[in-house]
């Protein structure tokens, strides 16, 4: 599969990448939303973590930026292929399974600090404005996953792109890693808490954390794991949605 992708020409690529990325957004965004508003409900598993009502044309606006999104992580798919055509990164040679898997693990961890760090700037003076827009989803839904500027996507889509030029990693691995982070925005996005106790401790407290993260914007930066604000101080405390007024996000 991997001597078919670097086989294919720039077009092709591309192609496939917008086609790959669409499929990746609606389909798991429906199951997601399915899942949150129909199935979990309906079994009386979890909780929604903020009932206030979805702003006014909110999923026409998530939708019309994600298709932008969806656009720079699929046209972008060239950039990785061609850094497999000109030799700067190579694909691993029949990986064993027990290589993939410790490759899938690598990615998985990488994807969380790539994302930690890439969202703490977003929330800098220089760049909070090309995340502002992410932003006006306050009530998070799993189709505001890939609402960003197009600014933001390409600082997001090049997650592969250091490990790829420091490892000859399988096709699966690096096929897998957009399909991790999606399936990981969604829990983040869903606005509704996978747990029988509350809050949820852990990685099934993503959702809230993240929710948290929507309502009062200066915390909160991490995945799916919070290691890494608790590692640098930006855990928001539990009450900060509900404190009045908005932190000035500076920081």
């Amino acid at each position: 599969m991997g001597n078919w992708f670097v086989a294919r020409n720039a077009g092709e690529v591309m192609a496939l990448g917008v086609a790959y990325f669409a499929v990746l957004y609606f389909a798991t965004g429906a199951a997601t939303w399915w899942i949150a508003h129909r199935l979990c409900p309906v079994l009386g598993f979890g909780r929604t973590i903020d009932t206030r009502p979805l702003s006014h044309g909110q999923l026409r606006r998530e939708v019309a930026a994600s298709l932008l999104s969806i656009l720079v992580f699929g046209l972008g798919l060239v950039v990785p292929w061609g850094m497999l055509r000109l030799g700067w990164a190579k694909l691993a040679i029949e990986p064993s399974g027990w290589r993939i898997a410790v490759e899938i693990v690598v990615l998985f961890l990488w994807n969380e600090l790539h994302f930690y760090g890439n969202h703490r700037l977003l929330h800098t003076r220089r760049l909070r404005r090309f995340h502002a827009s992410h932003h006006r989803s306050t009530v998070a839904t799993p189709f505001s996953t890939y609402a960003f500027h197009p600014v933001e996507a390409v600082m997001l889509g090049s997650v592969p792109l250091i490990p790829m030029l420091l490892h000859d990693f399988s096709f699966i691995a690096l096929a897998t890693l957009p399909v991790m982070s999606i399936v990981l925005n969604n829990l983040g996005h869903a606005n509704y808490e996978f747990s029988r106790t509350a809050p949820a401790r852990g990685w099934r407290g993503a959702s809230r954390r993240h929710q948290l993260h929507h309502a009062h914007s200066r915390g909160n930066f991490g995945f799916l794991l919070d290691v890494f604000d608790r590692a640098f101080g930006s855990v928001l405390p539990a009450d900060a949605g509900r404190r009045p007024g908005r932190a000035r996000d500076d920081a």
